[in-house]
């Protein structure tokens, strides 16, 4: 009975061993194993065994991104305005050893470092820069993190800005200073608008006139062509009416019609004279028909042969 009390304690005892030397390191895991209290090696993802007594666990790490909440804090401006700013901060442990004895608590110690650094930042610009300047502070609070945190095994990922609040006085003023950029940008506009209108309302007049101006000169470079065709038409009728009855008169029995139409039209104007009035003033010779047809006769034949060319 005895013997299967000792064997059954041997067992036990065996079991408790085994549970403490077999470890097993899930995934994105880093335990640090000490040997006599001194660092020994980091252990990795899976199966381990361990020296009974000897070995033991002394930190547990997590190698995953982890996100870091940085509280609020006031942080004064170039111009001096106090905000209040928070933040998030993502980190990741690389080197568990250094994580485990190069610093205390790395992640109390990059928060702070967070806050100091942000302050840092913040007091460069001023407030109405700060947020457009969001990713600029947030690059520049990196970069001092990731410095300071390398010697830790830490990497400091991506720092970002949640908000930044500043007092209610300040909000009030940036409020109507918004309101009155709004309202300058709509005075713009509109006098823009007007002006747009104006310049083209004035080109449509400048282009008017300049139609008008266009049509009435055609028109009167048309009406000038016609008056000039319709004084060359009659010219040219007038001329060849004058040649053919100057070939008439030259012709057989053409003076002796000359005579006929002087005497005709010589009488007819003769006895208009008695319509117009009592008094006339005739020529002398108003009886010598004979010799005015004679002289008509003799006009027409000079003028006949001044148009026939010289052979």
């Amino acid at each position: 009975m005895e013997s299967l009390i000792v064997s059954l304690a041997v067992v036990i005892v065996a079991i408790i061993i085994l549970l403490k030397t077999a470890i097993v390191v899930p995934q994105q895991s880093g335990f640090v194993v000490e040997r006599l209290g001194k660092f020994s090696r980091t252990l990795r993802a899976g199966f381990h065994i361990l020296i009974p007594f000897i070995e033991r666990i002394a930190y547990k790490h997590s190698l995953k991104e982890q996100a870091a909440d940085i509280a609020e804090q006031i942080c004064i401006t170039k111009d001096n305005v106090q905000v209040g700013v928070d933040g998030v901060l993502y980190l990741q442990v690389l080197d568990p050893g250094r994580a485990s004895y190069g610093i205390g608590n790395y992640m109390f110690a990059i928060s702070q470092l967070a806050q100091t650094t942000l302050r840092s930042e913040i007091g460069k610009i001023d407030l109405d820069r700060t947020f457009e300047e969001r990713g600029t502070i947030n690059q520049n609070v990196v970069a001092e993190l990731d410095k300071a945190s390398d010697p830790w095994g830490v990497k400091v990922l991506r720092y970002e800005i949640k908000n930044i609040n500043p007092p209610q006085d300040v909000l009030s003023a940036m409020e109507k200073q918004m309101r009155a950029e709004r309202e300058k940008r709509a005075v713009i506009l509109t006098s823009e608008g007007v002006r747009d209108a104006k310049i083209n309302e004035a080109e449509g007049e400048k282009q008017r006139v300049i139609k008008e101006s266009e049509a009435v000169k055609m028109q009167q470079i048309n009406e000038a062509q016609g008056e000039a065709q319709a004084i060359l038409a009659v010219a040219t009728a007038t001329a060849e009416g004058l040649r053919k009855v100057a070939n008439a008169v030259t012709d057989q029995g053409g003076p002796e019609a000359m005579q006929l139409r002087i005497a005709e039209q010589y009488i007819g104007e003769f006895g208009k004279l008695a319509k117009t009035g009592n008094t006339y003033v005739v020529p002398a010779n108003l009886g010598d028909l004979t010799s005015m047809m004679a002289l008509a006769t003799d006009i027409a034949r000079g003028k006949s042969a001044e148009a026939q060319p010289s052979s």
